[in-house]
């Protein structure tokens, strides 16, 4: 997931500041990059995507965090937009959807 975020991303002409394969590693490199976007997995090891929302918001509630999803978890969706998520996204990705999603969240 993180590749293919990235490379669209990287495509469209944004800067990539930093990648985490962990949800405790998404809250360190928050707070140690500041980006103006985080792309996040609900299922990501250790600390799940919905929990480092929380903790992301909980240092900055305006953190501007992008959710990925795959089919079928409409209900965490959901619990993710209520923990401080502002937009999401479906896998499997079509570029011009997250890019969408991207500058929906950016404002």
């Amino acid at each position: 997931m993180r590749t293919m975020i990235t490379d669209i991303l990287a495509q469209a002409g944004f800067e990539v500041v930093g990648e985490a394969e962990t949800g405790t590693q998404a809250v360190e490199k928050y707070r140690q990059l500041k980006p103006d976007l985080v792309t996040m997995d609900i299922v990501m090891p250790d600390m799940g995507g919905i929990d480092a929302v929380r903790e992301i918001v909980k240092h900055d509630p305006d953190a501007k965090i992008l959710m990925c999803s795959a089919m079928g978890q409409q209900a965490l969706v959901v619990e993710a937009i209520q923990a401080g998520a502002k937009d999401f996204v479906v896998k499997p990705f079509q570029p011009s959807r997250v890019l969408e999603a991207v500058q929906r969240v950016l404002g």
